[in-house]
C-alpha cells in the first residue's frame, strides 16, 4: 500500500495547528485564553475568578506536555488559505485558540479513547473556526492516533455547544443532573461521543456529497 501524503496534516481549510512553544508570546496568548471569562464559563467547571499568570503557566504546561495532542489553533494568512503564492512579505499565522485531546490514564491506553477540549478567543468566535478545528482533531485522533472513541462535554446552559457537537456527528449520551452551579442556578453536565466507525461513515457521506456536487457541475 502506498504511503499517504502527510504534507497538510497539521492544517485545514483556514487553519494551521502548531505546537505550544515555551516562549513569552505563547505564555501571553495562553493567559489571554485563560482570562476570557465568557469562554471559561462555557468550558471549565471551576470557580470563576481572576486567572493568575501561574495558573496560565500550569494550563500551558498541561496542554503542551500532558495531553495526547495539544496545539495552538492559528488562522492561516489569506494567501495560504487561498492556496496561491504571494510576492509580498510573509504574514505570520495568527493564534486564535487552542485544542487538545486528553492522554489516557496510566494503564488505560488499550481502551483507545480520549476527550476534546477547545477554546477560541472571543474575537474569532462564531466564525466556524471551532467546528473546523474539532473536525480536524477528530481526523487526527481516529486516522493518526488510532482512537476508537472521542468524547466531548458541555454545560446545559450552553445550548450552542450542544447543537454544534451534534451537527459534527457526536451522539448525546446523557447528563449528570444539576451538577453545576452557575450564575445563580443549577445546570446539567452533558456528555457526547463519536466512535471511529461513525466518524468514518460520516466522512464517506461527505465525500459522496462532494463527488455528487462535482458531477453536477
Amino acid at each position: 500500500m502506498a504511503a499517504m501524503a502527510m504534507d497538510g496534516l497539521f492544517r485545514s481549510a483556514r487553519l494551521i495547528y502548531r505546537t505550544v512553544e515555551d516562549t513569552p508570546e505563547d505564555e501571553a496568548f495562553m493567559h489571554t485564553i485563560q482570562s476570557d471569562v465568557d469562554a471559561m464559563a462555557n468550558s471549565d467547571s471551576g470557580l470563576l475568578k481572576p486567572m493568575t499568570l501561574q495558573d496560565s503557566r500550569k494550563h500551558k504546561d498541561y496542554v503542551a506536555n500532558k495531553t495526547l495532542l495539544g496545539v495552538i489553533i492559528c488562522l492561516a494568512p489569506p494567501a495560504a488559505r487561498a492556496g496561491t503564492p504571494s510576492l509580498a512579505a510573509p504574514i505570520a499565522p495568527v493564534p486564535i485558540g487552542s485544542i487538545y485531546l486528553t492522554a489516557p490514564k496510566p494503564g488505560e491506553a488499550h481502551h483507545r479513547h480520549s476527550y476534546i477540549s477547545i477554546d477560541i478567543i472571543a474575537a474569532y468566535q462564531r466564525k466556524g473556526y471551532g467546528s473546523e478545528a474539532i473536525d480536524w482533531v477528530m481526523d487526527w485522533g481516529f486516522r493518526i492516533a488510532g482512537l476508537h472513541r472521542i468524547g466531548i462535554e458541555a454545560f446545559s446552559y450552553n445550548q450552542g455547544a450542544r447543537e454544534l457537537y451534534e451537527r459534527l456527528g457526536f451522539v448525546y449520551e446523557g447528563c449528570k443532573r444539576e451538577l453545576l452551579w452557575f450564575n445563580g442556578g443549577w445546570h446539567d453536565f452533558l456528555s457526547f461521543s463519536i466512535l471511529d466507525h461513525e466518524w468514518k461513515a460520516r466522512q464517506e457521506r461527505k465525500l459522496a456529497t462532494v463527488s455528487k456536487d462535482t458531477k453536477k457541475e
